[in-house]
């Protein structure tokens, strides 16, 4: 069986603890859980007839990357850059991550979560900002930890992009 290590990356408070709760053990909690380090998850996902074993890494939510972080991320296959709909500021937040990602571990497949989608009314990220980047080839997914929209969707085509690389 092949084994996949993936980070999940993005900064404080966007769901990624939530997105991998819903994904790994289908559950979503109100109560707020800070991530001190690195939580290590995994789940075995199908793919055209290939098992494939996700290590996933859910790494503390920090708005600036630390050094320590950079060691978390060797030999990861792929990460989730999530983002927090309702906070404009931890998109531009992704932007500087993905760079620092790419200069740590080089270019790997990667899908930007724009999570929180069950609030949409509160978004402050437009669509026009989304079609932007999906022009620029960047894989976008909308999602909720708390409904479960779009989160299997999410880990399947990370899964295709990693075993299409």
């Amino acid at each position: 069986m092949l084994q996949k290590k993936i980070c999940m990356v993005g900064s404080f408070a966007t769901g990624k603890t939530s997105l991998v709760a819903r994904f790994v053990h289908s559950i979503f909690s109100e109560k707020y859980q800070t991530t001190v380090g690195v939580k290590i998850d995994k789940k075995t996902v199908n793919y055209k007839d290939k098992e494939l074993n996700l290590i996933l890494w859910d790494l503390y939510g920090e708005d600036e990357f630390q050094k320590v972080r950079m060691s978390y991320l060797r030999g990861s296959s792929a990460y989730l850059l999530v983002v927090d709909g309702t906070r404009r500021n931890t998109l531009e937040k992704a932007f500087g991550l993905q760079v620092k990602v790419e200069e740590t571990i080089g270019k790997v497949p990667f899908v930007l979560v724009l999570n929180k989608s069950d609030l949409s009314d509160e978004w402050e990220i437009e669509i026009d900002e989304i079609d932007d980047l999906m022009q620029k080839g960047w894989h976008v997914i909308q999602t909720s930890a708390k409904t479960g929209r779009g989160v299997e969707e999410v880990f399947q085509t990370i899964a295709r992009k990693m075993l299409e690389a």
